[in-house]
């Protein structure tokens, strides 16, 4: 009898170790299934709209809305949000047209060493266009930013509001405009237009402080040469209605135009490093290797002796910061005055001087 009863225990025991490794074998399976769905929802991410029309993006000339971050921060640095929300359009067949991240990638990254939150339209989903998804991701950012003392800097490559979400597309604006308002002189916010941007898209970007243009594919205009026709039958192309010349030259709503988007996120690098992360901390200091009390020759010839004579403000500017080195802010907008940083011993400066060779440096 004792027997018996040792061996039913001992079975007892074998079918609880048996479920024990079942339910081990289940829970393994399940993690490695989902696992498996989450890599392949990342490489789902990674490819934005599809293969075809990265392929049609770089045919333009234009890096992906991924490849823009990876050469703005410094490599490895790039942390992304919401890297698998969707919209929730059900409305024209959008539920059957969903992308992982939906239109624009998000998160933090470095800039030589210093914090940055960044976005980055994705042209390649729907035209970057804003959907409520794509509005809340840039607000997440933009309120983080705020709450460290960040900068905000917009890659911006969208055709505006995404029609088939109707008002709510138009309130993920108002959240975003809000937004920039809230940031106003708190943390610098700079904006840097990398393709053609229209409606919606161009007011955020004119709210910032600063507002950059690749020159021949990108524009910014209210509403496009089409509608323009329609309306006023006027024919226009999209260079002149808000390309980079029209914005850095006539209008001065842009601060500076760059050849292509490498040379623009180069350049970009470049401004971040005279800025401070936000008003309540100091401009960067760089190691400088240019002596602060080295003699400057050139200024004694600079200024003609004719009092009718003109001089280039630039050549007394160069002589004077560290390395030679100017960031000119608008320099082909109003060139009778010339503005932008420099450093001096190190430390950032800003530079305003009238410019006797234009207009006498008249304002």
């Amino acid at each position: 009898m004792a027997t018996s009863w040792r061996a039913l225990q001992n079975i007892s025991t074998f079918i609880r170790r048996l479920d024990s490794n079942f339910v081990r074998w289940q829970s393994t399976a399940h993690n490695l299934a989902v696992k498996k769905k989450i890599d392949v929802t990342r490489q789902q991410a990674y490819l934005g709209g599809g293969q075809s029309r990265i392929d049609a993006q770089h045919k333009k000339g234009k890096l992906t809305a991924r490849e823009r971050i990876d050469l703005l921060c410094d490599p490895g640095s790039f942390v992304e949000y919401d890297m698998f929300m969707e919209h929730d359009c059900t409305d024209f067949g959008m539920d059957q047209q969903k992308y992982p991240g939906d239109s624009v990638v998000t998160g933090r990254g470095r800039i030589n060493g210093r914090i940055a939150f960044v976005f980055s339209q994705d042209f390649t989903v729907f035209g970057g266009s804003l959907s409520t998804a794509h509005a809340k991701k840039i607000c997440k950012v933009m309120d983080q930013a705020m709450l460290v003392g960040a900068p905000v800097i917009g890659l911006n490559d969208s055709g505006g509001a995404r029609i088939q979400e109707g008002i709510g597309s138009l309130a993920g604006y108002a959240d975003i405009f809000q937004r920039n308002v809230m940031s106003s002189g708190v943390i610098p916010q700079i904006s840097m237009i990398m393709g053609p941007c229209a409606g919606g898209a161009v007011y955020s970007p004119a709210l910032t402080d600063f507002t950059f243009m690749v020159k021949d594919s990108s524009y910014l205009f209210i509403t496009g040469p089409n509608v323009v026709k329609e309306v006023t039958n006027e024919e226009v192309t999209q260079e002149e209605l808000g390309g980079a010349k029209t914005h850095n030259v006539i209008s001065g709503v842009a601060h500076g135009a760059f050849e292509n988007d490498l040379e623009a996120l180069m350049r970009l690098r470049d401004l971040f490093g005279y800025l401070p992360l936000s008003n309540k901390d100091p401009s960067p200091v760089r190691p400088c290797h240019d002596p602060w009390d080295r003699d400057v020759p050139s200024l004694d010839t600079v200024v003609p002796l004719e009092t009718t004579a003109a001089y280039d403000i630039h050549d007394v500017i160069s002589g004077i910061l560290d390395e030679n080195e100017f960031f000119e802010i608008q320099p082909a907008h109003a060139k009778n005055i010339v503005v932008g940083f420099g450093r001096m011993n190190g430390r950032t400066v800003g530079i305003v001087g009238n410019n006797p060779k234009v207009a006498a440096g008249i304002i």
